[in-house]
């Protein structure tokens, strides 16, 4: 994902996904929206993926604290609200349309209601909601290897591909997810 981040730096029109957004990238209010998000994104990438240290968590509450208020605040005010606009001009028509944009909104209130329940001093629900929030951030990776997995393995048009992953990059790991909260929660009650 950095070598990704790192094409568009110092700001780029002309490289990778950009080639294909041609008549988007023309408006101020894409541009901002793309720059944002492809800066901001690595950000809660990185700041999420520490929060599944355990040793952090334990050692170091004011460090997991910390790096959760980021994660929240640039997922919630940056991240969230430019993928949301991303979404609405995605390739592969309305289908990927809704997709992105869904993404995005459940991506917002996944985190949103982590940040609620954390403040109301609920900490398992908390933690179901940022495994939530977590699953939907990894679909900027999952998207990637599934669209290579469909590139090797089968000739599909590349819109008919990008409409697949479009969908599977994020309920996949939401799926994934909520098997796990399933399984662990349940087993922690027992």
């Amino acid at each position: 994902m950095l070598l990704i981040t790192l094409q568009y730096i110092p700001l780029r029109f002309d490289v990778a996904f950009l080639h294909i957004k041609t008549d988007e990238i023309q408006h101020t209010y894409y541009q901002v929206a793309f720059f944002t998000h492809v800066y901001t994104s690595m950000f809660v990438l990185i700041s999420g993926a520490l929060q599944f240290i355990p040793g952090l968590r334990k050692q170091f509450p004011k460090f997991h604290r910390s790096v959760g208020y980021v994660y929240i605040l640039v997922l919630l005010l940056f991240s969230g609200p430019s993928g949301i606009i991303m979404g609405i001009k995605a390739n592969g028509g309305i289908y990927s349309q809704i997709s992105f944009t869904l993404l995005g909104i459940l991506w917002m209130i996944f985190t949103a209601k982590a940040l609620i329940a954390i403040k109301n001093g609920n900490w398992e629900l908390h933690q179901k909601f940022m495994l939530r929030s977590y699953a939907l951030t990894l679909s900027a990776i999952s998207l990637r290897l599934i669209k290579q997995f469909l590139a090797n393995t089968y000739s599909l048009p590349p819109m008919d591909m990008y409409k697949i992953v479009a969908w599977a990059g994020w309920v996949l790991n939401l799926v994934i997810v909520e098997i796990y909260i399933f399984y662990h929660f349940r087993l922690k009650k027992s």
